[in-house]
């Protein structure tokens, strides 16, 4: 095999990692922008919503004042807004609280 194509052929799995760590994200009642490493989830309150980001699923549980209570891989843990709190290996943060939208990013922390 010629060096060139040997080098193309290693290089592209590691080229196409990213583009499987955006597509690997869906959801229902949200919308979600991922990264190979985290993934910024935007909630729409008032229904059921959840997303299945990095092997995992994340739901909107409940928002009272500022802080925001959240399911990530079945650990319930209650966020405020503008900090970070640990679940199941993921930094989880809430950046926005509006009327209609929470938006949280979830980073993998391992």
């Amino acid at each position: 095999m010629f060096p060139s194509v040997r080098r193309a052929l290693t290089v592209l799995p590691f080229a196409l990692l990213p583009v499987a760590g955006v597509t690997a994200c869906s959801s229902e009642g949200a919308t979600t922008e991922c990264t190979v490493n985290s993934c910024t989830i935007t909630f729409n309150r008032g229904v059921d919503a959840s997303a299945s980001i990095l092997g995992v699923k994340a739901e909107l549980v409940s928002v009272q004042d500022d802080t925001v209570t959240l399911k990530v891989a079945g650990q319930q843990i209650t966020v405020p807004r503008g900090e970070a709190e640990q679940a199941e290996g993921f930094d989880v943060s809430v950046q926005s609280i509006t009327k209609d939208t929470v938006v949280v990013k979830i980073s993998n922390n391992g």
